[in-house]
């Protein structure tokens, strides 16, 4: 299957199966509904993608290498007209990249410059966030990176599971 095939393919799976539910009331079967008092709207929580840029770009081989700030600002626009599922993107662009992409916020799209370590700062988005009472979700392919935002309590997505669902 080539790769557009199973880029499109992904994305399918991806719109059909969101990451995680977020209900913006509570179920018929819960304890609130059963009561004699009305039901209320629980608050929603809103979700946050932090993504590893450094390792979505190299999962794409389309020559990036050759061009660090012209990919981060192709994924930065991506991720702008894209829709993942979140409600805020958080961009976390170190190196070179930095030069392609603006520090700041641009629609729900809020772009991280690491001081020095891309991993450091995604690891403090990602806790705060959490911290915050957002359900977190981490896109990176780094398997140490990963055990570091799990165990803060965020959830991890691939860096093929974020390009299905863009068009990058």
């Amino acid at each position: 299957m080539g790769t557009r095939r199973r880029r499109e393919a992904a994305r399918r799976a991806a719109r059909r199966t969101p990451p995680g539910p977020s209900p913006d009331i509570d179920p018929p079967d819960s304890p609130a509904s059963t009561t004699s008092e009305p039901a209320r709207p629980t608050k929603r929580v809103r979700r946050l993608l932090v993504v590893d840029a450094a390792n979505v770009v190299g999962a794409n081989p389309n020559g990036w290498w050759n061009d660090r700030p012209g990919a981060a600002a192709r994924l930065h626009h991506a991720l702008l007209v894209g829709d993942a599922g979140y409600e805020e993107v958080v961009l976390v662009v170190e190196g070179l990249a930095k030069q392609g992409v603006r520090a700041g916020k641009d629609a729900h799209v809020r772009t991280i410059h690491a001081a020095r370590d891309g991993d450091s700062a995604i690891v403090k988005a990602a806790q705060a966030g959490v911290e915050a009472g957002r359900e977190v979700a981490v896109v990176t392919a780094d398997r140490a990176l990963a055990g570091r935002v799990e165990f803060v309590g965020a959830r991890v997505h691939s860096p093929t599971w974020l390009l299905g669902c863009l068009d990058y």
